[in-house]
């Protein structure tokens, strides 16, 4: 016959482990999400420098345009 003791025992140590592992998620979830709290800095560029053209013609955009057919 099976001891009821045991079997309480037993699922207590598989809670507690279960507890356990679970604070530990939580613990490492905070970590992780600490340096995406840090506050917010203001951008180092000028104006101008926002506004200026970035579009550059270049042998990788030259190979898309003849794959695809877009008119030179």
């Amino acid at each position: 016959m099976k001891n009821d003791n045991d079997e309480g025992e037993a699922a207590v140590g598989r809670r507690s482990f279960l507890r356990g592992v679970g604070v530990g998620a939580l613990g490492v979830g905070a970590l992780a999400i600490s340096p995406l709290a840090s506050p917010a800095e203001a951008d180092s560029e000028t104006y101008d420098e926002k506004r200026k053209s970035r579009y550059r013609v270049t042998d990788d955009v030259k190979a898309y345009y003849r794959v695809n057919r877009y008119p030179s």
